[in-house]
């Protein structure tokens, strides 16, 4: 992220010299999102799906959430595009890169139908976004850091910056719920997979398309995000424990082998790692 603007400047011009930036409008993005996502939670909760206000919430979360990763991945692009021109990267490559990922998954969510856990994950990173962009953008830029005479006696020591008591909360709320959220939102990222499944098994129209857009997404995350890595080998366990059962019979068991067996053999032969030069899972993170 670019550094706050001078701590000389008007706080006017501060806020201003902010707004001006993409890193500014990639920030609003998220919040739109946030608010647009509170908004519809409230239409769900009343059972008002499908009301203008739900309507126009659930679409404005998608075109913020395009919006927001739409600026990261031309951001990158143009860096991209100043240090080397020839280096611009393979197709493959390019939909290895999560924030590429994400924007096609929003865009791919504003056309189709409503399915209102779709919305979970983007609000999640989302919430993470504002208060990082928050601590390090937005409060020191209303309220510079102030510094504090030098504390030890040697020529050579420099004054100090005192840190803002709310940056300081927000740093430990993201410290301390990164790890959980983002188990959370793979979680999530499964349950909607099944959640389409269930869709596509009883013909919900262009639930199949929607089916297969979505499980290349994952298995591009899968490859990628060793929290969806980590939440995919707890369900294998469980349901590895379940079938051990006696009371299950050998043809369900064998079933589940089965089952595992061909997932197996389907994700060696998909693994985007192979076509973009064994990328590690977790390098990227989306934006």
């Amino acid at each position: 992220m670019a550094p706050p603007p001078p701590a000389s400047m008007p706080l006017s011009q501060r806020l201003m010299h902010l707004a001006q930036t993409l890193q500014f409008g990639w920030f609003v993005g998220h919040v739109t999102l946030i608010l647009c996502t509170i908004r519809y939670g409230l239409s769900y909760l009343t059972l008002n799906y499908y009301s203008t206000w739900a309507k126009l919430s659930y679409r404005t979360a998608f075109v913020a959430a395009a919006a927001t990763y739409g600026i990261v991945v031309y951001k990158a692009f143009r860096a991209r595009a100043r240090a080397n021109a020839r280096q611009q990267g393979s197709p493959i490559a390019l939909a290895g890169d999560e924030n590429v990922q994400y924007l096609v998954m929003a865009l791919v969510w504003l056309f189709s139908r409503q399915v209102p856990l779709a919305l979970l994950p983007f609000t999640v990173y989302s919430i993470f976004h504002v208060a990082t962009y928050t601590r390090a953008n937005l409060l020191p830029t209303i309220t510079p850091p102030q510094q504090s005479a030098a504390t030890s006696t040697s020529p050579g020591a420099r004054p100090t910056t005192k840190s803002s008591p709310l940056g300081d909360s927000i740093g430990k709320f993201v410290k301390g719920y990164y790890d959980v959220s983002m188990t959370a939102v793979a979680g999530l990222e499964i349950f909607l997979w099944v959640r389409i499944l269930f869709s596509a098994i009883t013909f919900t129209k262009g639930s199949w398309i929607l089916l297969l857009v979505y499980t290349v997404f994952f298995r591009a995350r899968y490859s990628q995000s060793s929290f969806v890595q980590g939440a995919i080998g707890d369900f294998t366990a469980r349901a590895d424990a379940v079938f051990a059962n006696q009371s299950f019979p050998p043809v369900a068991k064998q079933a589940w082998q089965t089952i595992k067996g061909i997932v197996r053999k389907a994700a060696d032969a998909t693994d985007i790692n192979r076509y973009v030069g064994g990328q590690q899972p977790g390098m990227k993170k989306a934006q």
